[in-house]
């Protein structure tokens, strides 16, 4: 081996150490942007490719140059996944992701994490979107947020402002995290069960339900409202998945419900808690959002 292939190999070593360093970073942001676990871990291998290919020499910070390729990825895709979004059957959800592993998904605080929370993201351009992420959930500044975003720092003021008014009428105070465990706990067991009085018990009046199957037969393709009506879908479930196990997992850094029948999950349902009660269910059925929650969890120690 000569000298430069011994260079070279040692470089592009340094390179995936780099790289492997702020990977979790990577896909938090663009898993935030893009409410979809498969798209960020497509935006996160295509930034290690790039970065293969870059003149690393002229990089001063690896951590900032990636993030920023990364997060421009992920405006782009999120600009032409609105258009496929628009023929989904019934309603779209994200695709929950495991926690137990990263309870942040790689960023400073655990913001825009929440499956209800990326779902009103949805509401915001993808420019809009991936200021907020970067602010509220890695703690960038101003100025670097300006330059990921290829604007002025007066217009990344303006945009973030903006995006934090139209999120401000969907804001929650959050429950103590035991009693959200408690109340998924309780659904679970009523659930589990198909005890329709038992599931009206812990939700709130206004409550409603969403269903993300994608097409699927026998999945309500619009929000259904009302403790009475979604108690009812609720308990249907058993005889939908009959045999079905329920269990408590972590998705999206709350606990969530887990259904598996022979080894698979079929359905995952995560759940928003108010001063009255659950208020809000998230169904997610389509099995290619299963499975992406499944292999979310081994994203940590990934290789590029």
């Amino acid at each position: 081996m000569d000298e430069r292939q011994r260079l070279g190999e040692g470089s592009l070593d340094e390179a995936a150490d780099a790289f492997q360093g702020v990977r979790p970073r990577l896909f938090g942001i663009a898993y935030r942007v893009l409410g979809s676990v498969s798209e960020a871990e497509d935006v996160v291998q295509d930034v290690w490719m790039r970065w293969q290919g870059a003149d690393r020499s002229t990089v001063r910070d690896a951590g900032a140059y990636l993030a920023k390729i990364a997060t421009r990825l992920a405006v782009n895709v999120a600009q032409s996944a609105r258009v496929r979004r628009e023929a989904y059957v019934g309603p779209w959800l994200p695709e929950p992701v495991d926690t137990s592993v990263d309870p942040q998904v790689g960023a400073e605080r655990g913001e825009a994490l929440e499956l209800a929370v990326l779902l009103v993201l949805e509401k915001l351009n993808p420019v809009e979107r991936a200021a907020y992420v970067l602010r509220e959930a890695f703690a960038y500044s101003y100025a670097e947020i300006a330059d990921i975003l290829q604007l002025s720092q007066a217009n990344a003021r303006q945009i973030l402002s903006r995006a934090r008014k139209r999120l401000s009428a969907e804001h929650r105070e959050p429950v103590e995290a035991a009693q959200h465990r408690r109340l998924v706990e309780a659904f679970v067991a009523a659930a589990r069960h198909g005890d329709v009085a038992a599931l009206e018990s812990v939700l709130s009046a206004d409550a409603v339900a969403y269903a993300d199957g994608n097409g699927m037969r026998g999945v309500a393709r619009l929000a259904v409202v009302g403790a009475e009506r979604v108690a009812r879908i609720s308990a249907f479930a058993q005889r939908f998945f009959p045999g079905a196990e329920y269990g408590v997992v972590e998705a999206n850094g709350r606990p969530s419900v887990l259904l598996v029948r022979d080894g698979v999950a079929v359905a995952l349902v995560s759940v928003t808690v108010g001063a009255e009660g659950i208020d809000g269910l998230y169904w997610v059925l389509a099995p290619a959002k299963l499975r992406a929650y499944e292999r979310s969890a081994r994203r940590a120690t990934a290789h590029p």
